[in-house]
């Protein structure tokens, strides 16, 4: 009802969420070094390692394309761990090499 002063379950929820219990909200039991929770410093770290990662890198003259490839020429890219894609474009360029008019 509009203008109640009551709180609905939803609000109250939302409320709860705002504030941390006093425990936290998640606690390590020590054992396990990948469940620790990460440092204030190790999170911003993370962060700025993720930020110069990310895109194209600067000076690139590739293009994306949409191209279909049977299965098992896909398969046996991919197979080849990661740099599939890279070892692919190197091939097509070896490729052009050798078959290129002129």
């Amino acid at each position: 009802m509009p203008g109640s002063k009551t709180q609905t379950n939803r609000e109250k929820a939302l409320l709860a969420m705002k504030k941390p219990p006093a425990s936290g909200y998640f606690e390590w039991d020590g054992k396990d070094e990948d469940e620790r929770p990460l440092t204030r410093q190790e999170m911003e770290a993370g962060v700025e390692e993720a930020r110069k990662r990310r895109g194209r890198p600067t000076g690139s003259s590739k293009s994306a394309t949409t191209i279909r490839l049977d299965e098992e020429v896909l398969a046996a890219f991919r197979a080849t761990g990661r740099g599939w894609q890279t070892r692919m474009n190197n091939a097509l360029k070896d490729w052009l090499k050798t078959h290129s008019p002129g």
